[in-house]
């Protein structure tokens, strides 16, 4: 089976909203301001098609197979992130009428994996491996720096994935009150 990775388009949206809200879990809600799947998922695909925030089609990459998005990437540089969460805790905080803050996810400096997914149908396959070497190969042929990402603690199996990769754990990282290792990988330029 040949694997493309591709940039993503607004088109791409109602394949790759679901997984993406998979992967990340409790923080849809937190980036949405909703509670409801049905209504996550409305807002989550609303934001994909928009340019102004960190789960804009502009940041994301598919993981093509047969035709089919099997996995998506999420990818943007820590500066990119600070006006990129500014723009939706405007949005948020208008949207409920009181000040919404989100959880700063990088450090200064580095070119951050947001979310990493793999459809269930295509695990297995090394897809989501290549994803992560998609990302290092964008950072080495931008002049190389730090890739980094958040895990949470529990996930051993991806721990030990992103260990054999190259990332090493740096410190502590709470989301939403919950704890992750933040892995960081220096990439040397191409």
């Amino acid at each position: 089976m040949e694997l493309e990775i591709r940039k993503a388009r607004k088109e791409d949206a109602h394949a790759a909203v679901p997984l993406i809200m998979e992967a990340i879990g409790d923080i849809s809600m937190q980036i949405t301001g909703e509670t409801e799947e049905t209504a996550i998922t409305k807002e989550f695909v609303h934001f994909f098609t928009r340019t102004d925030n960190r789960h804009s089609y502009l940041y994301t990459y598919i993981a093509e197979m047969e035709g089919k998005v099997a996995g998506a990437l999420v990818f943007y540089k820590s500066e990119q992130a600070v006006t990129l969460d500014a723009n939706l805790e405007k949005y948020l905080s208008n949207k409920k009428g009181t000040s919404v803050k989100i959880d700063c996810e990088t450090s200064p400096g580095e070119n951050y994996i947001d979310t990493v997914v793999v459809d269930p149908i295509y695990r297995g396959h090394g897809i989501g491996t290549q994803l992560l070497t998609y990302a290092e190969q964008l950072v080495k042929n931008a002049g190389g720096g730090k890739l980094s990402l958040n895990v949470e603690t529990e996930k051993e199996a991806a721990i030990r994935l992103y260990n054999r990769l190259g990332f090493v754990t740096v410190c502590p990282w709470t989301i939403i009150g919950e704890p992750f290792h933040h892995m960081v990988k220096t990439v040397d330029a191409n």
